[in-house]
Order: C-alpha cells, then sequence, then structure tokens
C-alpha cells in the first residue's frame, strides 16, 4: 500500500466517522429518520446529477457530486450496518473481490489480450457466477438487469445479455431491416386505431432502436439524452428571439418558431 493510498483511504474514513456522527443518538433529527426507501430518490438524483456533470468542464462540480453519491452509499450501508447485516467494509470488499476475480488476466495467469478478449472473458466468469447462485436451474442470461433500469438503457442491456449467448443478428443490417418491420406494424396499428396495439409496436419499435444502437456501437441512453440536450438548446433559441421581440412561443406562429429552429441548428453546425 502506497502512502498516496493511505491518504485516500484516511478521508474515506472520515466521511465513514462523520456519517456515524450523524446517525448517532444526538446526531441529526433528519438522518436518523431516513430509511432506505426514503434514500430512493435521493440515490437517483444524485446518480443523475453526476451524469449530467462527469462529462462537462467543470472538475469541481465533478468531484462535489461524486462526494454526494458517495454519501448516499455511505448512508445505505450504515442503516445496513445498524441492522447487524453489513457495513462500508464489507461492500469495498466485496467489489475488490470481484474486481480479482474477474481480471484473471491481470491478477491470474489468463490472457486477453484486446478489450473484446476481456469483454467476453467478464461475461463468461459472470455467467459462471450466475450459475453457481442459481441452484441447479437454467441460466438466465437476462437476470441481473434491475426493472427500475431507465427503459432504453434497460433495453439496451438486455439486447446485450442474449446477444451474448448467441441471440443476435450477423450485423446492423439485420438490425436496420428489423427496425423497418416494428415500423410497418406500428403504422398498421395506427391505421387500425387499436391504442393497445400501437402501444405494444411502438414498445417493439423502440426496442429494435436500441438493438441497432448496439450493433453500431452506440449508447442509446447516451444518444437520446444528448438529442434531450440538442432540443432544449433549439427551444431555448427560440424563446430567447422571441423574447427579444416582445413576445412568447404562445403567441407565435409555428412557421416563424420554425424558422427559428433551423436558424439554431445552422448555429450549431458552425
Amino acid at each position: 500500500m502506497t502512502a498516496n493510498t493511505r491518504q485516500r483511504g484516511h478521508a474515506f474514513a472520515r466521511l465513514v466517522d462523520v456519517m456515524d456522527r450523524l446517525l448517532a443518538p444526538g446526531g441529526c433529527p433528519w438522518d436518523r429518520e431516513q430509511t432506505l426507501d426514503s434514500l430512493r430518490p435521493y440515490l437517483l438524483e444524485e446518480t443523475y446529477e453526476v451524469l449530467d456533470v462527469m462529462t462537462g468542464d467543470d472538475p469541481a462540480a465533478h468531484r462535489e457530486e461524486l462526494g454526494d453519491l458517495l454519501m448516499q452509499i455511505v448512508f445505505q450501508a450504515a442503516l445496513r450496518e445498524a441492522r447487524g447485516e453489513f457495513d462500508i467494509d464489507d461492500v469495498a470488499t466485496a467489489i475488490a473481490d470481484k474486481l480479482v476475480r474477474r481480471h484473471p488476466h491481470v491478477f491470474g495467469d489468463a490472457r486477453a489480450d484486446d478489450p473484446e478478449a476481456v469483454a467476453r472473458q467478464w461475461d463468461r466468469i459472470k455467467a459462471e457466477e450466475r450459475r453457481a447462485h442459481g441452484g441447479g436451474g437454467p441460466d438466465r442470461a437476462l437476470r441481473g438487469v434491475p426493472r427500475s433500469t431507465p427503459a432504453l438503457a434497460r433495453a439496451q442491456k438486455l439486447s446485450e445479455r442474449a446477444a451474448a449467448v448467441g441471440f443476435d443478428w450477423p450485423d446492423a443490417a439485420g438490425c436496420r431491416a428489423k427496425v423497418d418491420e416494428e415500423l410497418r406494424e406500428l403504422d398498421e396499428a395506427i391505421a387500425a386505431g387499436d391504442r393497445a396495439r400501437v402501444e405494444a409496436e411502438l414498445g417493439d419499435l423502440l426496442f429494435a432502436v436500441t438493438s441497432l444502437a448496439r450493433k453500431l456501437g452506440v449508447d442509446a441512453e447516451g444518444a437520446l439524452r444528448a438529442a434531450a440536450d440538442e432540443f432544449t438548446r433549439r427551444f431555448e433559441h427560440i424563446e430567447d428571439r422571441l423574447h427579444e421581440r416582445g413576445r412568447s412561443p404562445r403567441d407565435a406562429t409555428l412557421d416563424e418558431m420554425d424558422a427559428l429552429w433551423e436558424a439554431a441548428k445552422k448555429l450549431a453546425e458552425k
């Protein structure tokens, strides 16, 4: 262990001590009344705040948001410790052991000379772990993908899991053809006026698009997030230009807003 590692460990130990003090008798009344259920929205909030800053150019904001997220992990572990179930050391030990176990090319004698080989090895070891805990039943490739995961990300992860065991198109062209097929079926459902079928076919179309994204090496969730950011930027351009004229989108024509939208697109292309 290096001196730098010990220093990082000291800072983390201080965080654990601070949390222990907050939850102890005479500590913070708000913290002391929290439960695992009540912390769920805060965990999601802090996760999304990290996502907002992690690719930006503000490292101080990234550091702060990572700290807020780390606090949520320490908080949850402290609540489990109070029940006598596990503590933060158990959490750290478990993930360190998992990393060693799943990197035998680093910590053992296995060979994995490129990222693709590492990914295949990781999936194989993970499947072995699932079988070991499966009680002799079939190996469920799609187990372990939380239903609470954002739907687009969950769909792509499920598609990845299925592809890892051979349930996949041979190339991106097959995925693209599936998108066309699902779009045709959606058009048929719309024409029939069947709302339940429209919803089902729209879901199939979205799932097919995530499979195409996977095949093209694109993170579907990240791509949609970027598109939403760009939509926000362009719409705010519309609002700003209309505000300069003493107006708002509510009293502007669609043609006016379309023209401003195209202007915003051209600004982004410069």
